[in-house]
This record gives structure tokens, sequence and C-alpha cells, in this order.
């Protein structure tokens, strides 16, 4: 429960830096620029679908790599190219062939990303570039588990749900600062 709530308070702090605070909405409307709207509580709540390293905030459903395949050649294969090689207008997802120390490195999510589930959390915040949020969390989970796959983190029958895909550990977890640890250091 401390946990949580010191992740709340974390999420709370960003919104407020970044301006997003349903108490001082209304003053920063009546002395900006005068653009936009007050945003309420609810509204932010509503918006709250914070994905977390450790799976706080990951939903329910599941997705097998099979349909992710499926789904990433009717979705995601226009931008991100066949395989996850990515296109003119694409990232590159997959297939690193230099690593992170590389004269030209790849930042694919089997090289560079650190977390399972911020995999998740980007595809379901922000995919299809198209229509960003409008793929359901089973359709989240199966593409994850596709991209997990053609990385070669996880194999051709995996299945992703809340409750498997923090437990993927990636390659390059332990390339970044884990602020986490550092606020219990200090504790």
């Amino acid at each position: 429960m401390i946990k949580k709530k010191m992740k709340r308070q974390i999420l709370i702090s960003i919104l407020i830096a970044i301006g997003i605070n349903p108490d001082y909405a209304t003053s920063f409307q009546d002395h900006g620029p005068g653009l936009g709207s007050g945003v309420s509580s609810e509204e932010i709540a509503a918006w709250d679908t914070s994905v977390f390293p450790d799976g706080e905030g990951l939903p329910r459903g599941e997705g097998s790599v099979k349909n992710g395949e499926v789904l990433y050649k009717s979705k995601c294969i226009t931008c991100h190219g066949e395989n996850g090689l990515g296109t003119t207008t694409g990232a590159q997802l997959a297939g690193a062939q230099l690593d992170l120390t590389s004269e030209y490195p790849e930042q694919t999510i089997g090289s560079y990303w650190p977390y399972a589930t911020t995999v998740f959390d980007v595809i379901r915040r922000s995919m299809p570039m198209t229509a960003p949020g409008s793929l359901s969390d089973n359709e989240v989970y199966a593409l994850t588990a596709y991209l997990l796959f053609l990385n070669n983190i996880i194999d051709e029958y995996g299945v992703m749900n809340a409750s498997k895909l923090p437990k993927v550990k990636m390659p390059n977890e332990d390339g970044f600062i884990n602020i986490y640890k550092i606020e219990e250091t200090f504790r």
C-alpha cells in the first residue's frame, strides 16, 4: 500500500510540474494565454492509465504471440515494417544488429527498453498512430507478446497477461537507473 501511495505521489508531482493540477487549473486559465480549459479530477482519473514496471496498473486480459502477429500485420506493419524492422515513417522495434555501445546503436525494444510493461503502456496509449487508444486490452497484450517474440525475449507460444508481463526480464533492464530503488535508499 505504501509503495502504491508513493507511486501516486510521484505521478501527482509530475502532473503538477507540467501544469495539470485541477486545483490550479482555474487560476492558470484566468492568468494564462486563454488556451484550453481546466481539467477536472474526474478527467485526470479517466486518463490515469499508468502502468508501472512492477505491473501496477495493468488491466485484465491476455494475448498470445500468434494473435499479436495477426494484429501487427493488419495495424502496425505499414509504419513499423515487416518483423518490426522499421520504415521511413515508423521506428524499428526489433532486429537490432548493433548494441548500445556500438558507433551506431539501435534502440529497439530488445536492445534498449528496460521493462516489458513499458511496451504495453506505449502501445495502449499511442498506437495505432491513426487511432491512439483504440486497441482493446487483449489486443495490446497480444501485440506486446508478438513484439517480445520478435526480439527473442519470449518464444512463439508466449501469452502475456497482468501476472506474466511484469516477470519478463528485459535484456537492458539493468541499463537504467531505477528511481524507486534510489528513493528506498534515502528513506
